[in-house]
């Protein structure tokens, strides 16, 4: 495939003349392109929800979510799945991020890792891969090697695939079983994909992770219960969220948590239903951890 027929490596006619802008120009023309990035993802919307019940699938039949890119994408893929264990309380390996050249990619370019398919599929065979497992391969061009490899191998394992780029029908695309591809046109520096094609991946991985939390019982209402308090700030975070969910003062929020290590799931059913800690835990446990469930038992 010849890179320069690419929509993500075109020339932006808006933006030509950028090295002759002055800064508040330059950054009003940045920000004009970056405006185009949530309309683009939104006509990919119902992929991006096939995604997130695939996700879902994978999480409550025991399998790990896996992110596979290269340079931006796979940074972007690392990112997500780094953030997930603070957030939602799952365990490190739960969500899974892989970049081309090793985590060493992440902080300096490792030349030509993305440009071997074989690299991929070594990676997800490091990880013991099962057909449990969903594989994601981002791209932006939609053409890494490292990717294809990765995905061709993960479908041949039996495993639920997702590609995610910005240029349509793309070779990736095709590897995939769901396909999300938001258009976001030609960057306003050209070929720079860390722009607006990175801006739109990383918000199709956060509708992608955070949906397949909610659906795997780990949200009740918009509160992210199984949060770590980890810190200081986090510690109060967990009391504000328990008196936001039952209408409690700060001092027996307080309380409650220190009875439950600052659990917060279990926190919460213990005020709305007068259980003792380990009776609250019990009845999560019976509802698969999903607090809404437990509290209309």
């Amino acid at each position: 495939m010849n890179l320069g027929s690419l929509v993500s490596e075109s020339r932006n006619p808006q933006t030509m003349d950028l090295d002759a802008l002055s800064t508040l120009e330059m950054v009003t023309r940045f920000n004009e392109q970056d405006a185009r990035v949530a309309q683009a993802v939104k006509a990919t919307l119902p992929e991006v929800a096939q995604a997130v019940d695939a996700a879902a699938d994978a999480l409550k039949a025991g399998g790990r979510i896996i992110y596979m890119g290269a340079g931006t994408s796979g940074r972007l893929g690392v990112l997500d799945a780094s953030e997930c264990p603070p957030t939602f309380g799952v365990p490190h390996g739960l969500v899974v991020g892989l970049i081309a050249g090793g985590p060493g990619a992440l902080l300096k370019a490792v030349e030509g890792a993305e440009d071997n398919p074989q690299l991929g599929e070594e990676d997800l065979k490091a990880l013991n891969l099962t057909a449990r497992d969903l594989v994601v391969g981002l791209a932006a061009s939609g053409r890494t090697p490292y990717v294809i490899g990765g995905l061709q191998y993960a479908r041949a394992a039996g495993c639920k695939t997702v590609a995610i780029s910005c240029n349509p029908a793309s070779p990736i695309a095709r590897e995939a079983d769901i396909a999300i591809s938001p258009v976001v046109g030609p960057e306003a520096l050209t070929g720079s994909t860390r722009l607006k094609s990175g801006t739109s991946q990383k918000l199709v991985l956060n509708m992608i992770s955070t949906g397949a939390m909610v659906k795997f019982g780990k949200v009740y209402q918009n509160l992210m219960v199984d949060m770590k308090a980890t810190n200081v700030k986090l510690v109060d975070r967990a009391c504000r969220m328990v008196m936001e969910a039952t209408g409690v003062a700060r001092e027996e929020a307080q309380a409650v948590l220190e009875q439950t290590g600052y659990e917060v799931k279990p926190a919460i059913l213990m005020v709305l239903t007068g259980l003792d800690a380990s009776a609250a835990e019990a009845r999560l446990a019976a509802h698969n951890g999903f607090l809404r469930a437990a509290l209309q038992q």
